[in-house]
């Protein structure tokens, strides 16, 4: 339970030193360089503006550069070579965020500071998980009194267990089931390979727009692998070792 949250504060702490770069770093752009740590900020922003986080649950799922015009790139590109100070194509963004449960898809025109395109996507498939998304998902297990249960019948002990969310899938459904993920778990105690220690046999499945679990059901005991000869850290390896590269 505690090993998904260390994974989950180092990314944050990754984005979080990335955003305060200062435009003064940033050298020259090419129209076809990825956005800036300040571009995703700027784009952040307003969209936010554009959708008063007051009256609207919002969370983003993808921001990238919105590739300019292939011919004006064309244009752009024959003109520099002879006048450097020529104007590059508009700067802007794609932008996939769920705007109260709904999956908008934006263009953000970082030239004007402003959205020039808003599509609200209805067919099947849905955005990326989140980070949040996934270790709420995953969390969730562990105030689940049957989950617990089922635990306890195996003898494992809860504070070796970690958990993982996963998409479903899609099997040809006529009819959108929501943004559901099945939630798989895997047990340590010895080892830090986890995947070779699956907890079989227990299905969870999770609603993320209601974020609670909407099924649960242990179907059988089946014995969780040793961990024994798992753990792959040169600090648990011993003698006699195999041929060096």
């Amino acid at each position: 339970m505690a090993h998904s949250s260390k994974i989950f504060c180092c990314f944050s702490f990754l984005f979080s030193t990335l955003s305060i770069i200062p435009l003064s770093h940033q050298l020259e752009q090419h129209p076809l360089d990825s956005l800036t740590p300040n571009e995703f900020i700027r784009v952040q922003a307003i969209v936010n503006q554009s959708h008063p986080t007051t009256t609207n649950d919002i969370t983003f799922q993808y921001i990238g550069l919105n590739e300019p015009d292939k011919q004006a790139l064309i244009s752009w590109l024959q003109n520099h070579r002879s006048t450097p100070i020529t104007a590059p194509p508009p700067r802007q963004a794609f932008v996939i965020a769920r705007i109260n449960h709904q999956t908008h898809e934006l263009v953000v025109d970082l030239l004007y500071d402003n959205i020039v395109s808003d599509h609200i996507h209805h067919g099947f498939g849905y955005p990326l998980l989140t980070f949040e998304e996934q270790n709420g998902a995953s969390q969730l297990v562990f105030n689940h009194a049957p989950f617990l249960a089922a635990l306890n019948k195996r003898g494992l002990k809860v504070e070796e267990v970690i958990c993982e969310t996963f998409a479903i899938g899609w099997f040809g459904e006529t009819k959108q089931n929501g943004r559901v993920v099945k939630v798989m778990c895997y047990y340590l105690d010895g080892t830090v390979n986890l995947y070779m220690r699956p907890i079989e046999a227990i299905t969870v499945t999770v609603d993320l727009e209601a974020m609670k679990i909407t099924h649960f059901r242990d179907r059988l005991v089946v014995p969780v692998p040793k961990a024994a000869g798992t753990d792959y850290r040169e600090s648990e390896q011993t003698e006699p070792f195999g041929p060096e590269l």
